[in-house]
Order: C-alpha cells, then structure tokens, then sequence
C-alpha cells in the first residue's frame, strides 16, 4: 500500500510495517547515459512484490536532469557529535543557493519512518555511486546527532563542545538506527565476481562475515 506519515504516530504494533526502497544509480533514461538504471528497474519490481499489507516507499536517487544533487558532509562529527545535528542542519529544504536533494526529497523524515530500508545500485570501480555514498555520509546525524540546535545557536562549535561534555547530552543523543532493518542489492563491474578459492570474494574485508554455503543463490 501507499505510504501514510500518520501512520508513524501510532505505537509500532498498531500501525503497518513500512518499507523505503532506494535506488542508488546514476543513470538516467533521459540525460547520460541515455538508458535507465538496473537499480530502477529492481526498484520497481521489488515495490510490486512486497506484501500488499505493507507501507512502501521508493525513491530513485539518480541524476533526474534540473533535480537537485545530494550535497556533502561537512564532518561536523570530526569537531563535536554535539555539533552534527538531528536531521542535518547544514542544508534546507528548497534553497537556490545550496540545493540538496536530501532535503528536497524529505528524506531525512522518510527514513526515520521506515522500519526497514532496501538499497538498491550498482559497484562502479569498486565504489558505491557517489550519490549513495554522500547519502550515508550525511546520515551520520541518525547515529546520535544533537535534536536540540537551539542549544549551540544553531552551529556554535564552542558550545556545541561545551553540549557533549554536560551530562544531559547522553539523554539528547540517540540512535535512530537502532532497531531497523537494512538490505543492500549490489551488482558491479568488477569486484564482486571475483571469488577466491574458499567461495568468498576476493575483495572482501571481514571473510567471517560471509558463509558462502549459506547464499540463497548460486
């Protein structure tokens, strides 16, 4: 069904389990590279399978030719978490002269009311799209950020370092990732598909991870 924002004022058990669907890709049918993305098409097929009686959200974060592009983190974090605020204040929704698609999108109040998130796109040179990556920088403000910007005049880096040493600031930061659920659908160019002997890819950081006897898929 079509998502309802009401419906994340009721208690989790009173209300449907939502789903936000992402597709992080860069292509685009109608600018370069002139053919719509895999991620897309994925999307699309997926949002139709999932239970009928479930809230389902999507969105394509490619590069929709006049649409605004996701804007950087500045790692408020590397100063004070204090200073990273909940959801990000260092962009608006709606302004000329830094437009960013996070807040066009109201992504930041859509992925706090999902239960779960599916993202969907492709490894390109053995890196996420930049679009995908600069949105899960930017969502460095879910894992603790400061709710109250009042409190450091909006972003005052004294104040903010003077929040995180108070002791209420352990009641302000909270984790808005606890508890979700996340999948990740990945192809690639390279990287993924190239498998050591013991059936687990080459590249791959933490091996233990990875059970290559207990992938749904050959």
């Amino acid at each position: 069904m079509k998502p309802n924002d009401d419906s994340g004022r009721l208690p989790t058990a009173d209300r449907p389990f939502r789903v936000l669907l992402l597709a992080g890709s860069n292509r685009r049918q109608y600018n370069c590279p002139g053919v719509d993305s895999k991620a897309r098409a994925l999307m699309l097929r997926l949002a139709d399978q999932l239970p009928a009686e479930w809230e389902i959200d999507y969105e394509d974060l490619g590069n929709v030719y006049g649409r605004a592009r996701i804007q950087s983190c500045n790692a408020c974090v590397s100063t004070s978490m204090a200073l990273c605020v909940w959801p990000c204040n260092c962009y608006e929704k709606d302004n000329g002269a830094e437009p960013d698609l996070m807040w066009d999108l109201d992504l930041y109040a859509r992925l706090d009311l999902a239960d779960a998130w599916a993202v969907i796109g492709p490894i390109n040179w053995y890196g996420p799209p930049s679009n995908l990556k600069l949105m899960f920088d930017r969502l460095v403000c879910m894992n603790g950020g400061n709710p109250r910007e009042d409190l450091i005049e909006h972003k005052n880096p004294e104040l903010a370092m003077r929040l995180e040493r108070a002791p209420e600031w352990e009641e302000l930061s909270r984790n808005h990732l606890e508890g979700r659920t996340a999948a990740f659908f990945l192809y690639g160019d390279e990287g993924g598909d190239e498998i050591g002997a013991d059936g687990r890819p080459k590249l791959l950081r933490h091996k233990e991870w990875f059970d290559p006897d207990a992938e749904p898929v050959e």
